[in-house]
């Protein structure tokens, strides 16, 4: 009988992705991970194996996680999809260039930087800035 570990399930590397992305963010609100956890209502086990990329929380898990974190529910959502990693929507600023070419940072961090710039911008559009 073949064992469960010899293939990643379908979509993977888009759940590792958003696990990955929602643990920087967390880190970035300096919360651990158990007062994400109570923030969002979900165990702390289930908090650990989404950023483990073990599990793909359902949209009402990512609605209470993006509110826990302080992140809008939209830009969670698009992380969890996997269509907001590399692909900008639209045509990408010098900023935005700048960040993803940078040889001096990871992936996670190219996605929190980005993350953080957008929700800037989008806040100060909406403002009249």
């Amino acid at each position: 009988m073949a064992s469960r570990d010899e293939r990643p399930p379908e979509g993977a590397d888009e759940i590792g992705a958003f696990g990955a992305f929602l643990r920087s963010q967390r880190q970035l609100s300096n919360l651990s991970l158990r007062q994400v956890a109570a923030l969002a209502d979900i165990s702390n086990p289930y908090l650990s194996q989404i950023e483990r990329g073990l599990h793909h929380p359902s949209v009402n898990v990512i609605r209470s996680l993006a509110h826990a974190l302080g992140l809008s529910v939209e830009t969670l959502l698009a992380h969890a999809a996997g269509i907001d990693a590399d692909e900008p929507s639209g045509s990408a600023t010098a900023t935005e260039n700048a960040i993803r070419t940078d040889p001096t940072l990871n992936d996670v961090q190219k996605t929190a930087l980005l993350s953080v710039y957008r929700s800037m911008v989008s806040d100060s559009s909406a403002a009249g800035d």
